[in-house]
C-alpha cells in the first residue's frame, strides 16, 4: 500500500493535482482540482494507487458481481479495479443529460454492484449511477473512488466511500468565495458541463 506522502508525489509528479481557481462540475469554487485523467495517463504510476484501491476494496467488500462506473472519469479507474479484482465492469453516458446505460451494458437483477469514480467531492455522478442499479432491481454494495475528496457539508452519500485517498480540500459556494479566490480567474474543468 501506498503511504498519503508517497501518494500526493505521485498527482503533483503527473500534474494531477492542480491548484488556482477552479469551477468544480457540482458548481462549488475550489483551490485545488485533482484531474486523474493526468494521473492515468501514466500507466506505470497509475498501477501503484489502483493496486491499492483495489487491496481496500477486496478488504471491504466480499462479494461483488459488477464494477459500474460513471463516464468519464470513471471509465479507466473502473477498467482497471475490475482488471485486478476478476470483475466484470461496465460504463454508464450521459445522454441528453442523464446517465444511460448504452453499448449493451445491462445489470442484471439481483447482481452486487459496486459505484467507483476517480473522485468524489459531492457524489452527485455517483447516486446517478445508483438510480441505474434501484432500476435494474440490483443491489448497490457500496462507493469507491481514487480520491474522496467530500466533505460532510458537500456529501450527498449516506454510505462510507473506500478511497485511496482522502484529501481535504475546502469548497465554496459562488456567493461566499475567501477574498484570495476571488482575485484569481477562474478555470472550469472537469466533463459534465461539455455539449
Amino acid at each position: 500500500m501506498l503511504s498519503h506522502k508517497k501518494s500526493l508525489n505521485i498527482l503533483k509528479k503527473t500534474n494531477a493535482l492542480l491548484e488556482g481557481h477552479f469551477v468544480l462540475s457540482s458548481g462549488l469554487h475550489s483551490s485545488k482540482y485533482i484531474q486523474c485523467a493526468k494521473l492515468l495517463s501514466f500507466p506505470n504510476l497509475a498501477d501503484k494507487i489502483c493496486k491499492s484501491l483495489a487491496y481496500k476494496i477486496k478488504k471491504k467488500f466480499k462479494k461483488i458481481d459488477l464494477i459500474l462506473a460513471p463516464a468519464m472519469g470513471g471509465v479507466i479507474i473502473g477498467y482497471e479495479i475490475g482488471k485486478l479484482l476478476k470483475k466484470e465492469t461496465i460504463f454508464c453516458e450521459r445522454v441528453n443529460g442523464k446517465f444511460t446505460l448504452r453499448r449493451g451494458f445491462n445489470i442484471k437483477k439481483g447482481a452486487r454492484v459496486l459505484i467507483i469514480e476517480d473522485v468524489i467531492t459531492t457524489g452527485k455522478s455517483s447516486l446517478e449511477c445508483e438510480k441505474l442499479i434501484k432500476k435494474s432491481k440490483a443491489k448497490l454494495i457500496g462507493f469507491a473512488s481514487i480520491i474522496d475528496r467530500s466533505t460532510k457539508q458537500s456529501l450527498k452519500i449516506n454510505s462510507r466511500i473506500i478511497s485511496h485517498l482522502k484529501i481535504d480540500v475546502p469548497t465554496f459556494k459562488a456567493n461566499n468565495l475567501p477574498l484570495e479566490l476571488k482575485s484569481i480567474p477562474i478555470t472550469t474543468p472537469g466533463s459534465r458541463f461539455i455539449k
